[in-house]
């Protein structure tokens, strides 16, 4: 089983959401965050001045899915989140070496 955390714009987060539902992949966190990357924030103007936002916001998704669903996944997020623009985001998969289904009991990829 893989964990994936993908960090994104905000206004992508409805089609990856239906990209994912797609595929088959149910169920995923949603966080509203804020960060930076190579852009180092961006520069904003409000009302004729100009000032630097050090934090952009970006919505953070977070996955459980089987193995055999990893590249699918990848796939599904990458395809969909893309702008081609600087600040589209990041994914990041890790191993998970466990899931519980708190109701039932069941573990592993029965439980997802």
């Amino acid at each position: 089983m893989k964990y994936i955390v993908a960090v994104l714009k905000p206004h992508k987060l409805d089609a990856v959401r239906d990209a994912l539902s797609n595929i088959g992949v149910n169920g995923m966190t949603v966080s509203e965050v804020k960060g930076y990357g190579r852009q180092r924030g961006q520069a904003e103007i409000y009302r004729g001045t100009e000032y630097q936002v050090h934090f952009v916001p970006k919505a953070k998704i977070e996955v459980a899915v089987s193995d055999a669903q990893l590249d699918a996944t990848v796939e599904a997020i990458q395809t969909t989140a893309e702008t081609g623009k600087i600040g589209d985001g990041k994914i990041f998969v890790m191993e998970l070496a466990n899931t519980v289904r708190i109701r039932t009991g069941e573990q592993g990829e029965d439980a997802l």
